[in-house]
């Protein structure tokens, strides 16, 4: 992220939409990289499967993903609860005990920030 020529990096969980072609993303609804979102709508972001070192054969096992897109924040609660959805379906392994005990009631979601990545530009590469 960039606001007014100063770089902010920050790590988020994520989920990906494959159909849509988009990254939804969640967070508290203020903040300083909210703040970095509202003044640049416009990102650049990494995604990095570390397979570790590859001891005696001077080689790393690796996946990287470099993308470009814009974030929007999402304010349909049917589109928050989607975003959620693919998010945890990216980090859970059971997504309804998740659901059922965070996510059970529309309060839940006017009280967090989610946000789609739509990407405009990816590149990909991976290592041994």
């Amino acid at each position: 992220m960039c606001r007014d020529n100063e770089p902010y990096i920050v790590t988020l969980s994520y989920g990906f939409d494959a159909k849509e072609r988009s990254i939804y993303v969640h967070c508290a609804p203020q903040g300083l990289k909210i703040d970095f979102f509202k003044s640049n709508n416009r990102i650049c972001a990494t995604i990095i499967e570390d397979g570790g070192y590859a001891i005696d054969e001077c080689a790393h096992n690796y996946k990287t993903v470099v993308f470009w897109g814009d974030i929007s924040f999402v304010t349909d609660i049917e589109e928050k609860k989607h975003g959620m959805k693919i998010l945890l379906n990216h980090l859970e392994n059971d997504i309804e005990l998740i659901q059922e005990k965070l996510l059970k009631s529309n309060e839940y979601y006017s009280k967090m920030e989610v946000l789609r990545i739509d990407i405009r530009q990816i590149h990909a590469k991976a290592g041994r």
